[in-house]
């Protein structure tokens, strides 16, 4: 079972590392107020990409529930980043917007 959500798993891990990535960066940002949107939404993304990833390797019956949650919240992190003009939140955005297609096509 865990074949059918392997790219699901490994775009999950490779956007929660992305997040993590674009998180610590954001706080050492200059205006850390205007990247305080970004940052929350880093931290709740790799939370929930990390927390599907383990759902889908442990088989839960909530996949479907979760791949949606993590699709919408990706999209949601993915939108702020793309705001700021810093590498880091624009190579999290793709990765953001890569892990939300391929969960919505676990639910689909």
């Amino acid at each position: 079972m865990q074949q059918i959500y392997q790219e699901c798993i490994d775009e999950c891990l490779r956007c929660m590392q992305a997040c993590n990535h674009c998180y610590d960066a954001c706080l050492k940002e200059d205006d850390i107020n205007m990247m305080a949107n970004c940052i929350r939404l880093d931290r709740e993304c790799s939370d929930i990409c990390s927390f599907s990833a383990e759902a889908m390797a442990r088989n839960s019956p909530f996949i479907s529930e979760i791949c949606e949650l993590c699709a919408n919240v990706c999209e949601a992190c993915g939108k702020e980043c793309e705001k700021h003009n810093h590498e880091h939140c624009q190579e999290c955005a793709k990765a953001c917007f890569r892990c939300a297609e391929v969960c919505r096509k676990m639910v689909a």
